[in-house]
This record gives structure tokens, sequence and C-alpha cells, in this order.
């Protein structure tokens, strides 16, 4: 009897956390569907997994792309684990930030995880269960200035995370979120850079602020975050749903 594969989704597939994700569940032995906007990181990843990625170029921004997208993703047999990373943020004072960043935000954040989740998880709860993964963050706990539409988005995961483990549960899906503290990605290289550029700072002090403000005083790596979504992925994790999971070097204790 042939064993049914483990295979993986994983949107903003292309770098940062999304890429450590990809190359960590492909180790599993997992065949990875990778979701992003850059056709040639895509490429690269799945030229570098000898055929276990699934590049799938898409702007999860575009409501109708991602319903296609889990369609056939479906078609082509039904995934064991979700992982909703892609995210975008704007940092802005509330009186700069627009109308249309904030629907950009909530539209990448919000909707196409709650989209992804809507055209999946009946998939997976009828093939015996699964595990979806969010990709938070600190700020789906707290407020943090400047970024007003991105705060709103964190916490309407969480809250969207809660209440699909609630549903769920008694069909053997999970659903947790992740919520790292500053990771090393583009989005902490372009806060150094703003950093920077508004204090006179060197991007190298921007960086020790950025990780002293967590009690270990360094930065995550993307591969911790992936680590911690391979367990909530795991057997292991089977009776955890609804959790929210900081990892951000104790700056939330």
């Amino acid at each position: 009897m042939t064993t049914p594969k483990k295979i993986a989704v994983v949107t903003g597939a292309s770098r940062g956390i999304g890429r450590a994700l990809v190359q960590s569940f492909v180790k599993e032995g997992y065949e990875v569907w990778a979701l992003a906007r850059a056709v040639d990181a895509l490429e690269t990843l799945a030229r570098e997994s000898n055929g276990a990625v699934r590049p799938l170029a898409i702007d999860v921004a575009d409501e109708a792309a991602v319903v296609a997208a889990a369609q056939k993703i479906r078609e082509a047999g039904v995934p064991r684990v979700l992982v909703n990373n892609a995210g975008i943020t704007v940092s802005a004072p509330l009186h700069k930030t627009s109308m249309e960043d904030f629907h950009k935000v909530m539209a990448v954040n919000v909707a196409a995880p709650f989209l992804l989740c809507r055209e999946l998880i009946p998939a997976m709860a009828a093939a015996g269960g699964g595990r979806v993964i969010n990709i938070g963050s600190m700020a789906a706990t707290r407020g943090v200035k400047y970024t007003s539409a991105y705060c709103a988005s964190k916490h309407a995961l969480l809250g969207l995370t809660r209440s699909l483990a609630a549903e769920w549960a008694r069909k053997n899906v999970t659903v947790n979120i992740v919520n790292p503290g500053w990771v090393e990605t583009d989005m902490l290289s372009n806060a150094k850079a703003a950093i920077s550029k508004t204090t006179g700072r060197t991007e190298q002090e921007a960086h020790a602020a950025l990780a002293n403000m967590n009690a270990m005083g360094r930065v995550i790596q993307p591969e911790e975050v992936a680590a911690l979504c391979l367990f909530l992925a795991s057997d292991a994790a089977a009776t955890i749903t609804g959790s929210a999971y900081n990892i951000d070097g104790g700056e939330a204790g």
C-alpha cells in the first residue's frame, strides 16, 4: 500500500521566513506548494528542491487568484499543512495612513489567510485532518505606534485563528498562530533603514536597538520560526489548537 504524500502550502514563500519554511518542510519529506509573487525566486526554490517544491506565482491580495490557487492545490492533492505566512506592513502615523494602504494590508494579512482557510480546511477535514499555522507578529497582542493598519490586521489574524480553532477542533484540524518578534528578514532591513534615516544612527546601531528590544538581545532567525512551525505541524502537536506562540527572545515577557 502506497503511503499518501505529505503536502504543505506556504504563502510568502520566496524569501525570509517563507523560504525557510519551504526548505524545512522539504527536509521533512513534504511536497510543498510555494506561493509568492517573485517568479524567479520560486523557480530557484523549485530547482534546489529536486522536484519537491511546486511554485505558484500569485499576488495574495487578489481574491480571485487566491481562490483559483486553492482549487488548483485541492485538485492535485489535499494538503496536510497550510502556513499563512505572506504579510506586509505600512509604517506611518495615523494621519498619513491612506485607505488604500489600509485595504492592501488587510487583503494580504487577513483576507488571504481567511480565503485559503475557507477553501482548504473543509478538504483537510474530509481527508482526516490537518494543520493550519498563521504567522502573526508581536503586533497581534499589543499596540505599536505608527503601524495602526498592521496591528489591526495581526489582531484580526489572531481572532481568526481562535475562531477557526474552535470551529474545526472536532474535525482534527488544528489552527494556531506564531508571533515572531524582529526576524532577520527584509522587514527588519526596511525598519533599520527607516530608523537610520529619521534618527541619523547607522544601520548597525539601528540593528542593535531593535535586537535589544527583547530580553535575549538578539534578532530571531527565519529557521527558528520554521522549526516552531514544524513542531506545530507534527503529530506531537495533535492536541494543540487555538494557541498563540511567541518567538521573540523574551520581548513579551
